[in-house]
């Protein structure tokens, strides 16, 4: 099971770190992914990161701006989000895939967590 949390509102410019804490199982062996979905428009791959940390992975639209990390001892991914801007805005979902590298096609993730919101305003 995947618990994203952290979403609320921000002014643009403004930081916001969301977490995703997972239970149930070994996820410390899958890579995991945040996605976003705006209102009328396709999930989106924001970040990936594979099992260990060690590579990540960042969608055109948030590079340099947003950090994907993962602390295995405490079963959690975070997102680490910087520099928002009115477009980020949507719903954010954490999700997992059986394998040890991230993918950045949501069809790939097995695992799932319900969205928080993100909500920037300008």
């Amino acid at each position: 099971q995947l618990q994203a949390s952290g979403g609320g509102l921000v002014q643009a410019g403004g930081s916001m770190r969301l977490s995703c804490a997972a239970s149930g199982r070994t996820w410390s062996s899958y890579a995991m992914g945040w996605f976003r979905q705006a209102p009328g428009k396709e999930r989106e791959f924001v970040a990936g990161i594979s099992w260990s940390g060690g590579v990540t992975y960042y969608g055109d639209s948030v590079k340099v701006r947003f950090t994907i990390s993962r602390d295995n001892a405490k079963n959690t991914v975070y997102l680490n989000m910087n520099s928002l801007k009115p477009e980020d805005t949507a719903a954010y979902y954490c999700a997992a895939v059986t394998t040890t590298q991230p993918k950045r096609n949501p069809d790939e993730y097995v695992y799932w967590g319900q969205g928080t919101q993100v909500t920037v305003s300008s």
